[in-house]
């Protein structure tokens, strides 16, 4: 893929008319106020007809189900070419101006459902992932801990155990988890406390509701950027899970490959995220270089300032390239390695970066000022580098895949 389809522009053109009519005036609220972003994105999603076309794809993929074999949650997400194109562009445009909707949504529609219909059974995926694709209820994916961070595994403390009946007791604290206050249906990962040492214990998912006992979600944190999503703590002191809210029914049904896949779907979702910063960002600097005016001439003609137009019209152009390959990939019916997943969110998450820093930069004072919007695309852009594992991790990733070859 080269280039974007006719129908593509035209519903990329239809989204940004949404967003111009529905969230701009709104920011100031979403992002400073106490207005969740979720009424605003079901109100999306009745606009453009996705909750329909949700519950067809889920309809066709129960029908592909029918041995209840798990597929990967990417391929799950993804499908066609021109689905995961419909959703690129959702992310894009919305990133623009409203990062910390897109993670509000990713979280919940893709990584929550995602695991649930990568790995659960066709009882859970029809209990818990239709009502998250649909956006009729919230999900948030549970994995960081007070004292993990980027060693999610090893550090992880929160534990399930057997009950002697069939059912486990859990226990544990996350934090940093996006939807945390709000959401209805949580993915809670932890280990099997079976008396083996800590390294060596199973992972293992469960879905909760709710208002389960002994389940507390704590108010939204506050935080440096992405305002318009809701962030929280979850605690759990011996809360009970039936056999059937265990993911899969099984101990085995989710591992640590089932959490890396769905990390690498995170991963690659990062860069269209990024695109949609470094394109408004762009868009802000130029408008800004016509208008403003030093020593009598606008600035647009120094050099210097041509200098960081121009760079970030290439790291534009390479974000758009490597959003058309992962496009070009489900095409075929393929997708990214963990890698190269990992290799596509360092690089877009310190483009993204980068470019957000360079136009407060071009803005000067005026850049640092909240009625700026760059100042908002520099605060949102940081977290690319540290949520969905840190540019550290991404980096040890890929060296690790080099190396091994």
């Amino acid at each position: 893929m080269i280039e974007w389809s006719e129908e593509q522009l035209a519903f990329q053109a239809a989204v940004r008319r949404f967003i111009e009519a529905e969230i701009v005036p709104n920011l100031e609220e979403l992002e400073h106020g106490d207005t969740p972003p979720y009424e605003v994105l079901r109100k999306l999603y009745d606009t453009f007809g996705i909750a329909e076309m949700q519950r067809a794809r889920f309809k066709s993929l129960m029908k592909q189900d029918g041995a209840e074999k798990a597929a990967a949650p990417t391929e799950e997400r993804e499908g066609s070419g021109e689905t995961l194109a419909m959703q690129l562009i959702l992310t894009l445009e919305l990133s623009r101006y409203c990062p910390g909707m897109v993670t509000a949504m990713g979280v919940s529609v893709g990584l929550t459902s995602a695991a649930i219909l990568g790995r659960g059974t066709r009882a859970q995926k029809e209990r818990w992932a239709l009502p998250l694709l649909t956006f009729e209820k919230i999900g948030a994916w549970a994995i960081t801990e007070p004292g993990s961070g980027s060693d999610a595994f090893g550090g992880m403390r929160a534990s399930a155990r057997r009950d002697g009946e069939g059912g486990y007791i859990l226990n544990g604290n996350k934090t940093f988890i996006t939807n945390g206050p709000f959401a209805d249906t949580i993915v809670f990962i932890c280990k099997l406390d079976d008396g083996s040492e800590p390294k060596d214990r199973k992972l293992l998912s469960f879905v909760l509701d709710r208002g389960t006992p002994g389940l507390t979600q704590s108010k939204p944190l506050r935080k440096m950027g992405l305002h318009s999503s809701p962030t929280g703590e979850l605690h759990l002191q011996d809360v009970h899970a039936s056999a059937d809210q265990l993911l899969g029914e099984s101990e085995d049904a989710y591992g640590r490959s089932g959490a890396k896949q769905t990390f690498g779907m995170e991963r690659a979702g990062v860069v269209s995220m990024a695109l949609g910063i470094v394109g408004r960002c762009l868009e802000l600097c130029v408008e800004y270089a016509r208008e403003r005016e030093q020593f009598g001439r606008p600035i647009g003609e120094f050099q210097l300032i041509q200098l960081k137009l121009a760079k970030m019209e290439v790291a534009r152009m390479n974000l758009q390239n490597l959003l058309f390959r992962q496009i070009e990939l489900a095409q075929h019916s393929q997708r990214m390695s963990f890698a190269e997943a990992s290799a596509c969110k360092l690089y877009a998450a310190q483009t993204a970066m980068e470019v957000a820093l360079e136009a407060v930069q071009l803005f000067g004072g005026n850049g640092y000022m909240a009625e700026y919007q760059v100042e908002q695309l520099c605060r949102d852009a940081k977290v690319l580098q540290i949520y969905g594992g840190t540019d550290e991790i991404q980096i040890t990733q890929i060296a690790r895949d080099l190396l091994s070859r």
